[in-house]
């Protein structure tokens, strides 16, 4: 029978621990369905000698935005039964360095404050990003001053001054944090998301490919993606020359329907789902790749994951402009293309600008971009972090 909370705990036995390398706990009920926690630990492991102390809440749960709330009630409890032998253990763990809580961390970096402190040790907490604006401003599945909002609100608060240090994927995001809940320099900090060494620039493997050119979207449905300005702008004249291919579903997934149902556009397929390690052979037969392009704040000020891995293949890429995307290329390239949110003809522009100047399937060489969220970038980017915490938290400093 499967375990309520599959344990992940584990020591790091990739290679020889060497005197000089910092001894770190990864604590709390990680979420290993986020490629975000995935390359975090990856990058984690290799740096220090990393003692692991976790469950995996959220299983195969694929859409969490489509949980019911019953279910997501029960997600809950698991992790609020899960701590107290999480605790235990970790006041077993020998002496450390620090402790790092991954996401979906908002309750377990609570739990183990507490403890971290007892022990002497900073905690990180790799919020990545707000619960409260993902749920309340930009997914307005619960209306601002609801009870449930105003928890949200405080709860994350709360956890922001129980960390040493916040990390986010953006410096936007950073900035946001300090903002809303009045943080001091210093508070924060961001690592980008990058992407897995499974995305990469190639040529091969476009068996099936349309004889027009291919404009792929892929993510779930929610409002940060946009994903009805994708469709607007497959209905627009001039777009029934590409093949557009929308994959996903979610919270929008009814709205999207309609759209699709009113205009029946022939030159666009949707398909619900197709599984992680086929993505990146989805890429591979695009021809150009979209971002997102809602119109909340929060969408300006996300690097979503998708963004890392059609840059990392290779592809051409359209997605909305905002002060995120502007830490990653502040200035103009060759293969991104930034446009407004909520536009549909620039969207549209764009993707026709893209496939004039760039041949179809052409693989895009190497350049700085990619070296912006390198695999040993975001190594360092992780190691930086946690030794400010460290050197803050020894001399005393209370952030």
């Amino acid at each position: 029978m499967r375990k309520t909370c599959p344990d992940i705990s584990s020591t790091d036995n990739s290679c020889k621990v060497r005197s000089d390398r910092r001894r770190i706990v990864l604590w709390g009920t990680f979420d290993l369905g986020k490629p975000r926690v995935r390359i975090m630990r990856d990058a984690l492991f290799r740096r220090f000698e990393v003692t692991e102390i976790g469950c995996d809440i959220w299983g195969t749960t694929r859409d969490k935005s489509q949980v019911s709330r019953l279910r997501m009630a029960a997600r809950t409890l698991q992790t609020f039964l899960a701590w107290p032998g999480l605790v235990i253990r970790y006041l077993r763990v020998p002496t450390h360095d620090a402790v790092v809580v991954g996401y979906f961390g908002l309750f377990d970096v609570l739990a183990i404050a507490i403890p971290a402190r007892l022990r002497g040790v900073p905690v990180i907490w790799d919020a990545f990003l707000s619960v409260y604006d993902t749920v309340v401003e930009d997914r307005a599945m619960v209306a601002r001053g609801k009870t449930v909002a105003r928890m949200l609100h405080a709860l994350e608060k709360l956890a922001c001054r129980a960390a040493n240090i916040v990390v986010l994927d953006t410096r936007a995001h950073a900035h946001y944090f300090e903002a809303e809940y009045r943080l001091p320099r210093g508070k924060t900090a961001s690592v980008m998301v990058g992407c897995e060494g499974v995305f990469a620039a190639s040529s091969s493997d476009c068996d099936g490919v349309s004889n027009r050119p291919v404009v792929l979207f892929y993510g779930q449905f929610i409002p940060l993606h946009g994903i009805g300005t994708i469709v607007e702008a497959a209905c627009l004249r001039g777009a029934e020359r590409f093949d557009w291919r929308i994959i996903g579903t979610g919270q929008e997934a009814a709205f999207i329907a309609a759209l699709i149902a009113a205009a029946r556009p022939e030159n666009l397929q949707w398909t619900e789902w197709v599984e992680y390690e086929q993505l990146a052979k989805e890429i591979a037969r695009a021809d150009v790749c979209l971002g997102v392009f809602g119109t909340s704040a929060k969408a300006g000020r996300v690097i979503p994951n998708k963004v890392f891995q059609i840059l990392a293949s290779g592809k051409p890429l359209v997605t909305r402009d905002g002060p995120g995307m502007r830490e990653l290329m502040p200035e103009d390239h060759p293969s991104v293309k930034l446009v407004p949110a909520g536009n549909p003809e620039a969207l549209l522009n764009a993707v026709e600008e893209m496939l004039q100047s760039i041949g179809a399937h052409e693989v895009l060489p190497d350049d700085r971009i990619g070296d912006r969220f390198a695999r040993d970038v975001i190594e360092q980017g992780w190691a930086d972090v946690i030794e400010q915490a460290i050197r803050t938290h020894s001399a005393g400093v209370l952030l």
